[in-house]
């Protein structure tokens, strides 16, 4: 497969509609106190894991607080995604909210994020129903992507887990043709969630809309 890498640009929204009152106080007071990598981890992670593109945050939320050990990273642009993780850290009412210790946000690019980490520095990365980009002069656009599975593969502890999700029929199929070509993990394929990945909104409206979404596990070899 002989693909241009991808640029170092962003596509798509960054601004959604309006914010209002609450959200822009978690943008210009919340946020800041948690920002990686102006703000490090409050404990000495075990792991560190790295989430690109949380969406809504509840994927994120869910496994940073499951695992309080666990140095989490959780990347996002998309300011609606980022004031909804924030919401569920700082709910209305809190004025003083406490930053968790082992969650990060990062809201840039997120990859030159990860080839600026060091070698075998993450033990699981996770890219939850990214944008399809499904016209095929986009495909450059696309997260997977082969040098990019090239950087998640340096990055990756050996053993590590890189798990993809997508419900686009254009994605799983483009997704497939890039793990076919590629040596550095072993991957299965599955239609149903494994046990500890916690459901998206998105997962739910895919369903919903009658779309199958599709699970890879990619363990680093």
């Amino acid at each position: 497969m002989s693909i241009k890498p991808p640029p170092d640009r962003l596509y798509g929204r960054v601004k959604g509609k309006k914010l209002r009152p609450r959200q822009e106080w978690l943008l210009a007071e919340f946020l800041p106190r948690l920002t990686w990598p102006d703000v490090p981890f409050g404990i000495s992670p075990r792991e560190i894991w790295l989430e690109v593109g949380f969406g809504g945050g509840e994927h994120a939320y869910e496994l940073a607080r499951a695992n309080p050990d666990v140095g989490y990273i959780a990347a996002e642009v998309f300011e609606t995604g980022i004031c909804s993780l924030l919401s569920r850290l700082a709910p209305d009412g809190e004025d003083n909210p406490v930053p968790p210790a082992n969650l990060r946000l990062f809201t840039d690019d997120a990859r030159p994020l990860l080839r600026g980490m060091d070698e075998a520095s993450l033990s699981r990365l996770f890219l939850m129903f990214p944008d399809p980009w499904p016209k095929a002069r986009h495909a450059k656009r696309r997260f997977v992507h082969p040098e990019l599975v090239k950087e998640a593969a340096r990055v990756l502890k050996p053993g590590g887990e890189w798990r993809v999700a997508s419900d686009d029929p254009t994605y799983q199929q483009w997704t497939d043709e890039v793990l076919a070509e590629q040596d550095v993990f072993a991957v299965s394929r599955h239609t149903a969630r494994s046990k500890g990945w916690p459901p998206t909104r998105y997962e739910a409206k895919a369903i919903a809309a009658g779309r199958q979404p599709v699970y890879w596990s990619l363990i680093r070899r």
